[in-house]
């Protein structure tokens, strides 16, 4: 797009969101008239980029675009869009939500929900150079299939074309102008990370793990099931009395069955979270269990559980980092999504420090998040305010790398769906609890944590992340 046309384009927006008027130049009073509102503004910088505004969006100044009905996305400031101006994408779209900048009317999932739906026809066309979802004129991973509303036809309002991304960058920097939100970068919100160290330092694996895990208990004694389990349940009924506390205590059962704890049996529960398999297995199955962590508070409050309830005898807790887990052999290990955190390049000697650890015939089970090749870390929002170095891989690499390291794979157990209706029931906590959250942490901190609840749960709903149980063994 030439100069001159972006300034035909900024004099003939209106109300309907950049229909063009007449040749005849009009007077400056007709002018006026026609200037757009903001909300009209954004509206037509994001037809300009083949977008229809997902959900109805309330600017500033009062105005409203988009569909009707809920859920409303409401623009508090220019902030908010200066923000995704400097950081397209998630990061800058979280950046404004964390910050209060941007907020959400309505259910906060489905507005996330209709966003990405939204976005994927243009990320395909990105992947492609402007030519749709890909260049050979096939499907993308995305979804995209020929024919669909949501995918690219060439010559639609909805799809790309070459030349789209000229029309979309021009069209931006005119709305920009207009609604006055250029301007330096701001700040980020304060609980965005700023970590020491090269990645999977020691240094740096503290200091990510109590950015996450080293909240007051407090906070997620409102959230999580009485058990303190901070991982997927398994959800074993349908039965609208069965609820959270249930699925955890199932899991539990599922992960002690499988690893055939009783009495006597000597269990490593490496990545021990709250303590919710560690209390489970030595006050239910009498097993002996040596938990570990690198949370303080996480390893504070276990050894408070163990002893409030007299298993001294049974379980003991190490606060330290499990490369430096000695002991065994053991009969069984578990690993509840703590394998997320070790990297891509150590989780070939982890699975190896793993068979090491445990006896001729014992038993292994790691239950860990999957996702496919793009984005291994969860994504810049994930990465920046939740859990940042981790690495999740498609499950089959998973396996590969424990056969690789001499572990027999037994079986596995995909657990995705459990994994909505876990977060679910985690979100629901957390919003019934709001007020005493935001007392705990803060309104910031709790606004991060709404969001990371309600993208995880789309994002596990949607396959685009995936849980899985894998038992393995080592062999005689």
């Amino acid at each position: 797009m030439t100069a001159e046309a972006g300034a035909k384009d900024r004099e003939n927006m209106t109300a309907e969101g950049g229909a063009r008027v007449g040749a005849a130049a009009p007077t400056a009073g007709r002018r006026a008239r026609r200037r757009a509102d903001a909300a009209t503004t954004i509206a037509w910088a994001a037809s300009q980029a083949g977008v229809d505004l997902p959900v109805r969006v309330r600017a500033w100044d009062g105005s409203e675009a988009g569909p009707a009905g809920p859920p409303v996305a409401v623009l508090r400031s220019p902030l908010a869009l200066r923000r995704a101006l400097w950081a397209p994408g998630e990061l800058g779209l979280a950046r404004a939500y964390v910050s209060g900048d941007l907020d959400v009317e309505g259910d906060l999932t489905e507005g996330l929900r209709r966003a990405f739906r939204a976005a994927r026809p243009a990320q395909s066309a990105r992947a492609s150079g402007g030519r749709g979802p890909d260049a050979r004129g096939r499907g993308s991973r995305a979804g995209w299939r020929p024919g669909s509303r949501a995918g690219w036809r060439p010559g639609s309002r909805a799809g790309w074309r070459p030349g789209r991304w000229a029309d979309a960058v021009s069209a931006a920097a005119v709305a920009a102008g207009r609604l006055g939100v250029l301007g330096p970068p701001p700040a980020p919100p304060a609980s965005e990370f700023r970590l020491p160290g090269r990645v999977h330092s020691r240094v740096r694996d503290q200091a990510v793990i109590a950015g996450h895990y080293d909240l007051p208990v407090s906070f997620y004694r409102l959230i999580l099931d009485p058990a303190m389990a901070y991982s997927c349940g398994y959800w074993a009924s349908d039965d609208p009395g069965y609820g959270l506390a249930d699925a955890q205590r199932d899991k539990l059962d599922l992960v002690a069955d499988k690893l055939r704890l009783g009495p006597g049996v000597s269990l490593l529960d490496l990545g021990c979270g709250w303590g919710s398999l560690t209390v489970h297995a030595a006050q239910h199955r009498q097993a002996r269990v040596s938990a570990v962590t690198l949370s303080a508070e996480q390893g504070g409050y276990t050894r408070q559980r163990v002893r409030g309830l007299g298993l001294g005898d049974r379980a003991r807790v190490r606060i330290q980092d499990y490369r430096d887990t000695t002991g065994g052999p053991y009969d069984a290990i578990a690993s509840l999504e703590m394998g997320e955190h070790v990297g891509a390049d150590g989780y070939p000697a982890f699975c190896a420090t793993l068979r090491g650890l445990l006896r001729p015939g014992g038993r292994l089970l790691i239950q860990q998040m999957s996702r496919g090749g793009s984005a291994p870390g969860g994504g810049p929002f994930i990465e920046s305010y939740v859990t940042a170095d981790m690495h999740m891989r498609p499950l089959g690499e998973t396996v590969g790398l424990l056969e690789d390291a001499g572990l027999e794979v037994l079986g596995v157990q995909a657990l995705r769906p459990h994994y909505v209706r876990t977060i679910r029931a985690w979100l629901c906590n957390l919003e019934e609890n709001l007020p005493a959250v935001e007392a705990i942490i803060g309104r910031e901190r709790a606004r991060m944590w709404r969001l990371y609840l309600a993208g995880a749960a789309l994002a596990f709903e949607e396959g685009r992340m995936g849980v899985d149980q894998i038992l393995a063994a080592r062999p005689e």
